[in-house]
């Protein structure tokens, strides 16, 4: 009886599908060279920290969000300045955007999924 019952659990077990990682979890390539990787960092947040360059370690921002769309704060390292953000993801390409005026003016940049 016990086999049985560890056989049905383990059956159970395989058969559950995996949860997917939301789509912006990973590491992304800048144009400049530069790797970010986002990791979810509590509930629907994700933060991400500079893996590479002279800012290695250093934090670019917070988004949150699911399903490919994401809002939050974008650091520009090399000014020492915080933006509104916002992000998107469709297929290996992230569109991360920093904002001012409320939103209605942002500079967004293409980074690569690696």
């Amino acid at each position: 009886m016990k086999r049985i019952l560890l056989t049905i659990a383990a059956l159970t077990v395989s058969l559950t599908p995996a949860l997917a990682a939301e789509p912006i979890i990973g590491t992304w390539k800048r144009s400049t060279g530069t790797i970010i990787e986002y990791k979810n960092c509590g509930g629907d947040d994700y933060c991400g920290t500079v893996l590479n360059s002279e800012y290695k370690g250093k934090s670019i921002g917070k988004m949150t969000g699911k399903d490919g769309s994401y809002k939050g704060t974008v650091n520009k390292l090399d000014e020492g300045k915080t933006y509104s953000g916002k992000a998107s993801v469709s297929g290996n390409t992230l569109s991360l955007a920093g904002c001012v005026a409320g939103g209605l003016i942002c500079k967004t940049e293409k980074l690569t999924r690696q």
